[in-house]
């Protein structure tokens, strides 16, 4: 059956990468010349919703915003739901591809920016499109339904709630298990990269107003000077992981942004702070955030303030939950990859203090088994380069990361067809 199977599968993706259906490399061409913001995905959302209509998919839109979901039944079975992200990123690409984008748009504040697919979402997309046709075209080989899930605003982390909070789970088949895959920028192209357990971090913004009473600089005892008072709640802010949170719990505090001031000679009256927290488990999130707030309001009683002058501390509604890779299901996972990729494209990767909202999906009561797995997207000679000479290769947002696209996508969509046809026929 496997070795049927696998000569199958060959000869639909050849189908699928020819001028018979869709080219999924000049799919992801087009995708990649035109990102689109955050809660902007509208010409992207109706783009693969009308591909997807076509197969013969039953596609709905505007779920949870511009997200789409197309569910294919085919008999009694399994729900899988495969997902894939759209935004892009306010980036200048500089990668100089001949179908690199160009595009500037309006963000959300009404500031012209440049746009560009610098975290590989135009990947992902492609190769939910190349698994979505090989699933639809060779049926007889499942049973079950099909739920693929293409998701608005990822990077802001707005996509995974606002879907969940229009009924994804409600309107459409819940699923027995929820699926994922992300562009790697420092594993060579044509493998994956697995890990059971934590994978993601929990990802938290905040916003620290550090108030004071300014004045003029010659006269500093006359002022209450908050840049002093930052700079004391800055240090005091680096003990939290150092000193507050276990050595065994992986912890990140950055200060990424500090803004006061406007003269030489002018102690100003407020300080900005700009943080960003990552952890793995919510007891190291939460304690992450008290101490924060315990550190600055005792610096501000330290330097004399009163009540009304503390500082004031806002968490941002971007809050992004860790992702937790469910062991059982990983290793369904690595099983079948090694099956269709073999064992020397399969590697066991660490965590990363990145984060990605894929983890809300696995959150919901009762909890469904979850996994996200990583796609390697480096050129194979650009990667033995780097390892030969000790170069460092472009990370995921940045404006020269550019996936090796066609092996990438064929790798991809080996793995994540393969991964849930034996999810669909193996009792697990």
């Amino acid at each position: 059956m496997k070795k049927i199977f696998l000569l199958v599968f060959v000869t639909a993706f050849n189908l699928i990468a020819s001028e018979e259906k869709i080219n999924l490399f000049d799919l992801y061409k087009e995708l990649h010349s035109n990102p689109e913001l955050s809660y902007q995905e509208t010409e992207t959302s109706n783009k693969l919703a009308v591909i997807l209509d076509e197969m013969g998919y039953e596609v709905t839109k505007n779920v949870g915003g511009n997200g789409v979901v197309a569910l294919l039944e085919n008999g009694e079975g399994k729900t899988i739901m495969l997902r894939a992200d759209m935004d892009g990123l306010p980036v200048e690409e500089k990668t100089r591809a001949s179908y690199a984008s160009k595009k500037k748009t309006l963000n959300l504040e009404g500031v012209e920016v440049f746009t560009m697919h610098a975290c590989g979402h135009d990947v992902h997309m492609s190769v939910l499109i190349g698994t979505a046709e090989f699933l639809m075209t060779n049926k007889d080989l499942w049973q079950g339904n099909l739920l693929l899930v293409l998701e608005p605003a990822e990077e802001v982390s707005g996509g995974a709630r606002n879907m969940i909070k229009d009924g994804l789970f409600t309107r459409f088949p819940r699923p027995d298990f929820n699926l994922a895959l992300h562009v790697n920028a420092g594993l060579q192209a044509g493998k994956v990269g697995y890990l059971p357990g934590w994978a993601m971090a929990n990802v938290d913004s905040i916003d620290i107003t550090v108030k004071g009473i300014g004045g003029h600089g010659a006269y500093p005892h006359t002022t209450k000077d908050p840049i002093v008072l930052s700079a004391n709640i800055i240090s005091q802010l680096q003990t939290i992981v150092s000193r507050q949170i276990a050595p065994t719990d992986p912890a990140v505090v950055t200060v990424g942004s500090i803004h006061g001031g406007t003269k030489h000679n002018v102690i100003p009256n407020e300080v900005k702070l700009q943080l960003t927290l990552r952890s793995y488990t919510d007891e190291v999130r939460n304690e992450t955030i008290s101490s924060i707030e315990r550190i600055v309001r005792g610096s501000a009683i330290a330097a004399g303030l009163s009540e009304d002058y503390y500082p004031v501390v806002k968490i941002k509604d971007e809050y992004t939950p860790a992702v937790y890779n469910n062991p059982g299901l990983v290793e369904k996972l690595q099983k079948s990859f090694v099956k269709s990729l073999g064992s020397d494209n399969v590697i066991k990767v660490s965590p990363v203090m990145g984060g990605e909202d894929f983890g809300m999906f696995g959150r919901v009561e009762p909890i469904i088994p979850t996994a996200l797995f990583w796609l390697g997207a480096v050129n194979e000679k650009v990667y033995e380069r780097a390892t030969r000479d000790d170069i460092t290769l472009p990370s995921l947002h940045s404006d020269l990361f550019l996936p090796d696209a066609e092996p990438t996508i064929k790798t991809g969509v080996i793995a994540m067809s393969n991964a849930a046809l034996d999810l669909f026929n193996t009792d697990y």
